[in-house]
């Protein structure tokens, strides 16, 4: 009987339809079903969740259901989960959210191959922006990683001997951010952390009812600042204490600060909720701070992330309102050169930038050999009358290019870093900016595979003297209008355009874009000649200069043609025969709407190719019809010699 390799463990409450939704994902995975098994744990619901479940464990004999009591939180039912658990490895999911087809299959692979505690999958979500942490897959690691703190939930693989060894459990009881417990002591924990990058493993979708958003968060009885407190002290007993921002601890405790305590004094929230709920969440907010976290930690910050901590724990609620409204005008902006494709890739020229509500650029001001943040963004800050000194301008700022398949919420990483530089404005003013070179290859960019057929958007995030931003990569084109010309990639079009908001998209197989403009002059020129081969303006080169095998139908026949690369044109080149009735037959590709040539053949043997607004005289189809006549041939060969 074949070992189980993977323990899927959910823990459900009041899910009603989401359960239905999440089972095939779970159940259809390409791990043999007797390598793996779910366990759903109903923590004490109260409406038809049990008998979906039942339902569901009645057709597949690798699922199980547990009940237990209503504890009010899923860190019971994952324990009650892990200890029926018999997989080699744990797979922790969420009732609402889904897994790729071959989820289970690579993390486990992966796992295996490395000898990892931990496997981090790929996240796709709705819900939250892309993490750089999966742009590359990593074989292994350590808490040392830092950027693993992106990734606090507990959607992971787990080594279950790891997890037994090392005693970790999730809180019980109503205990929030009890998954930041338990994966933190599992990250200190581990000796080999793996990131699987190159697949999308794990979704995490929001509901239509809401319901998987975190409510009542700061609900006392949740304990969440109490739970704050666990957590921190759990890291700071893990690693060395240091005074130097750069130190392990400390780069640990920032992900903490930054999004647990600094949200409390920026927008959006301290500009949305109640001004009187606010306050006491900001008092809650600068207590934990004061008392837990090392002053290097704030120290170690941006220059606005600084200064939004100085606010704070100096207790200035109205400055930090203040500073709120000022960076809530901050946008990020991108200008995109001249697109055009080379060696197979889509490849533009990009810049980065931040600018202020009145659209001029956020800058840096030189004062006494120093730099110093934009006045304009500090008028009225408390504090700040001096000004506010920058003395990295890099400190922790990075800027990404990243593009979303519109369809499956699936975000993927063009090749190649945007570079940061401080761009001079004059009278001693400057501009960090990102700046860099887009280059989207459809056939390895997925992974290192081809893009799946559908819409994808560019999209740019920046995170510049502590404001980050998701921006839409934009151009000069016009909405609605063609970036660059259509592009043949194996075997399938690429369309690069502008959407009606102006940003750059990528449509891969004709998922809405349609097949543009026809190559009459140029194919009128080539038939002319007699070639069996067609110049085509319109498609792009192959990227590594050989021809590339291509797909087409001829009349009812389907067969492979050659796309052979030049420059500036591309050569379509079908083979010599064809087993078809002569005359003239249309050669389309798939899902084209209209012919991309017509191939003119008598008695099988290819005469030449076409454009689709070719007409040939009638001088034309009387050569036609001698062209495979031996006396004819011969003629020609003489006078050709």
């Amino acid at each position: 009987m074949p070992r189980v390799k993977v323990s899927v463990i959910v823990p459900v409450y009041n899910t009603g339809k989401y359960v239905d939704e999440c089972a095939p994902s779970l159940l259809g995975q390409s791990l043999p079903a007797d390598e793996y098994e779910v366990i759903y744990v109903d923590d004490g619901s109260t409406d038809d969740t049990l008998s979906r479940l039942r339902k569901i464990a009645a057709g597949a004999p690798n699922v199980q259901v547990h009940t237990q009591p209503n504890s009010g939180w899923p860190g019971a039912p994952r324990n009650l989960g892990m200890r029926h658990a018999k997989g080699e490895y744990i797979q922790f999911v969420d009732h609402d959210d889904t897994l790729g087809p071959q989820a289970l299959e690579r993390l486990y692979e992966h796992a295996k191959r490395n000898d990892a505690d931990v496997v981090l999958g790929k996240m796709s979500s709705t819900m939250v922006r892309p993490r750089r942490l999966f742009r590359y897959t990593v074989d292994a690691c350590t808490i040392e990683n830092d950027e693993l703190m992106q990734s606090m939930s507990p959607h992971k693989m787990f080594r279950r001997a790891f997890v037994e060894d090392h005693g970790l459990r999730f809180p019980e009881g109503p205990w929030i951010l009890e998954d930041l417990a338990f994966v933190s002591a599992a990250y200190l924990a581990a000796e080999r952390i793996a990131i699987l990058a190159d697949y999308p493993v794990y979704y995490w979708m929001k509901r239509d009812d809401g319901g998987n958003n975190t409510q009542h968060r700061f609900n006392p009885r949740h304990g969440f600042w109490a739970n704050t407190r666990t957590i921190v002290r759990q890291l700071k007993d893990g690693t060395p204490p240091s005074d130097d921002i750069d130190a392990l601890q400390n780069r640990l405790l920032h992900r903490l600060y930054h999004v647990e305590i600094l949200s409390r004094t920026r927008e959006p929230e301290i500009l949305r909720e109640d001004p009187a709920e606010q306050r006491q969440r900001f008092e809650a907010a600068r207590e934990v701070a004061l008392e837990e976290f090392p002053p290097a930690v704030r120290e170690g910050l941006p220059a606005v992330s600084r200064l939004r901590a100085e606010l704070l724990e100096s207790g200035d609620f109205d400055g930090a309102v203040t500073l709120a409204e000022r960076v809530r005008e901050v946008k990020a902006r991108s200008e995109v050169g001249d697109l055009r494709w080379e060696d197979g890739r889509l490849v533009a020229d990009v810049t980065l930038d931040l600018v202020r509500g009145d659209g001029e650029p956020l800058v840096l001001v030189e004062r006494d050999g120093k730099q110093w943040l934009d006045p304009e963004l500090l008028d009225g800050v408390p504090g700040t009358e001096n000004g506010w000194e920058v003395p990295d301008p890099f400190r922790l700022a990075y800027a990404e290019l990243v593009l979303k398949d519109r369809d499956r919420e699936d975000w993927w990483y063009p090749e190649g870093d945007l570079e940061l530089r401080l761009r001079p404005l004059g009278d001693g003013r400057s501009q960090v900016i990102a700046s860099g070179r887009l280059r989207l290859d459809p056939e390895r960019l997925a992974g290192g595979g081809p893009l799946e057929r559908g819409v994808h958007d560019v999209w740019a995030y920046v995170q510049l003297l502590g404001v980050d931003r998701m921006v839409r990569v934009t151009g000069a084109g016009t909405p609605g209008a063609p970036a660059a010309g259509p592009a043949l990639t194996g075997g399938r079009l690429s369309l690069p355009y502008w959407t009606g908001s102006g940003q750059l998209a990528l449509d891969v197989d004709q998922r809405q874009r349609k097949f543009g403009p026809d190559t009459a002059t140029a194919a009128a020129t080539n038939a002319e000649r007699g070639e069996q081969s067609l110049p085509l303006p319109y498609l792009a080169a192959t990227a590594d200069g050989a021809p590339a095998r291509v797909k087409v139908t001829v009349g009812t026949l389907a067969v492979e043609a050659e796309l052979l690369p030049g420059t500036p044109t591309a050569q379509l080149r079908v083979p010599a025969r064809l087993k078809l009735p002569s005359g003239r037959h249309p050669v389309t590709l798939p899902k084209t709407a209209g012919p991309l040539a017509y191939v003119v053949v008598r008695d099988g043997a290819v005469l030449r190719l076409e454009g689709p607004a070719y007409e040939a005289g009638g001088g034309r189809r009387f050569l036609d019809a001698v062209a495979d006549n031996r006396q004819v041939r011969r003629v020609r060969g003489r006078l050709g010699r």
